[in-house]
């Protein structure tokens, strides 16, 4: 069995194909060209570049290649389905046939697709599970009283909103939901909610989605994301254990300590 991998934007396709070098397993990457690094070339068996609409394509390379099973990694930008994307026929048709427009419509659709073609979606986080995120406070500093209560605040608020397409992150200041992440990305959110808590600390919460597996649209926080936080005055990060990916997570860890930030992860 060949893997293929689909690779968006971030480190997460970087850091996937890395750890499958070490492990020995041969990766043919099909990179998102409005969203891969050129840097996947290098590290890939093979490379294939196609654009976001064509999952004809898509379907043609991995019967060529022989890939019968596949991982997403990466994130593509919600935005540019309604920008950049030029479908194919076959995506044409799986548009128009969608209630909405959401994560798990589209992936879902595309899911059944390559299946009926006799391609399988694996686990996104299938190389690079010490990477995930463990439970307890992963930091030196553990949330204090009030950041606990907010943390669980925002825990609630999340996993409410999990089921719909907003985002998986929230903004708590003071047990009050200042924002929900949409389409901007957290980095943004945290940067909307710092303008409207006149200098109060927040605390950022980041939930999956209410589902089984991991095949798809896995949260993700990584070092970029400590700078951001600090500039936004969130000091505390809640995230949930076995289901989120920390890119780097040493780096990240480390710099969150340096910040004196805290970091944990709920079951």
């Amino acid at each position: 069995m060949r893997y293929g991998l689909i690779a968006g934007n971030g480190r997460f396709p970087i850091l996937a194909l890395e750890s499958a070098r070490k492990m020995g397993y041969e990766i043919t990457v099909i990179a998102i060209q409005e969203e891969a690094s050129r840097e996947v070339e290098a590290l890939a068996e093979r490379c294939h570049w196609i654009s976001l609409g064509q999952l004809s394509k898509l379907i043609d390379i991995c019967k060529k290649e022989g890939i019968g099973e596949v991982m997403m990694c990466g994130q593509v930008k919600h935005a540019k389905i309604f920008s950049s994307i030029v479908p194919d026929w076959r995506l044409v048709k799986l548009l128009a046939a969608l209630p909405s427009k959401n994560t798990d419509g589209l992936i879902g659709g595309v899911r059944k697709i390559l299946e009926d073609e006799g391609i399988y979606l694996r686990d996104s986080t299938l190389l690079l599970k010490p990477m995930l995120a463990d439970a307890g406070a992963m930091t030196r500093r553990k949330p204090d009283k009030d950041e606990n209560v907010d943390i669980e605040y925002g825990r609630r608020v999340a996993n409410a909103l999990s089921g719909f397409d907003v985002g998986q992150s929230v903004a708590i200041c003071e047990r009050t939901c200042v924002a929900v992440e949409a389409m901007e990305g957290t980095d943004a959110m945290l940067r909307r909610a710092a303008s409207l808590v006149n200098g109060r600390r927040l605390t950022l919460v980041k939930a999956a989605r209410r589902r089984e597996h991991l095949l798809f649209d896995v949260p993700v926080v990584g070092l970029a994301t400590i700078p951001v936080m600090r500039e936004t005055g969130t000091t505390a990060l809640a995230v949930e254990a076995g289901r989120t990916l920390m890119l780097d997570k040493e780096e990240m860890l480390a710099a969150a300590n340096a910040a004196g930030i805290a970091v944990v992860g709920h079951e």
